[in-house]
């Protein structure tokens, strides 16, 4: 079972995206929250896998409020999905490098929303390669930092960030690398780790940021 948190201060939207939830077998809504401080303390009470948070709210918004859960150790298991009117914007990158596992626009589709919260739960991280490449674009102008961890990876775990950074899921790289799809994943696990990177969203910016892959022309 998926246990999801909603974060929203508008009322109507919550009552509409629970309404959606509600009706699939494997997703329980465990509790709602109208600010980020809120949500906060329901997470650490219900500790969600996911936790849908509005990015605009009162009293605390949904970037501190993810910046607070991704610090939390005893938080570690939730992952936190951005709610935003606007698609890609200053707000939601913020989100994004401050522990986010990716964001959706309120607008989506009812099965695309589904799918995103499934997906989520999963731990993989909500962007699709063309919002990858307006993440890339962020770093095309900007020297690249040092990664945490980045000259403890094995070839094979460079090679597995540099493909969740062009967008391949795991069944993916492990076509690529031709290995087995939990050997994939281990990589991609193993590498996580060492570059201190709290998902897959977090493991694109570090590896752009870090300079261990660069933007292609």
């Amino acid at each position: 079972m998926i246990r999801v948190l909603l974060v929203d201060d508008q009322p109507l939207l919550r009552s509409g995206f629970r309404a959606l939830l509600d009706l699939e077998d494997d997703i329980e809504v465990v509790a709602e929250a109208s600010d980020g401080l809120e949500g906060l303390a329901l997470a650490r009470r219900h500790l969600p896998d996911i936790a849908l948070i509005d990015i605009q709210m009162p009293v605390v918004d949904g970037i501190e409020a993810t910046r607070r859960i991704a610090a939390d150790p005893a938080l570690a298991g939730v992952h936190v999905v951005i709610l935003t009117n606007y698609g890609l914007d200053e707000y939601v990158f913020n989100a994004l490098r401050a522990g986010a596992a990716g964001f959706l626009v309120k607008d989506i589709l009812p099965e695309d929303f589904l799918h995103a919260v499934r997906v989520a739960a999963r731990g993989d991280a909500l962007l699709a390669p063309s919002i990858t490449r307006k993440l890339i674009n962020r770093y095309v102008a900007q020297p690249p930092a040092t990664g945490k961890g980045l000259k403890e990876l094995t070839n094979r775990e460079r090679e597995a960030v540099t493909l969740v950074a062009r967008g391949l899921s795991n069944d993916q790289i492990a076509d690529h690398m031709v290995i087995s799809s939990l050997t994939a994943k281990t990589h991609v696990n193993r590498a996580m780790a060492k570059l201190h990177a709290r998902d897959r969203a977090q493991l694109v910016i570090l590896a752009y940021e870090s300079g261990l892959v660069t933007p292609r022309a």
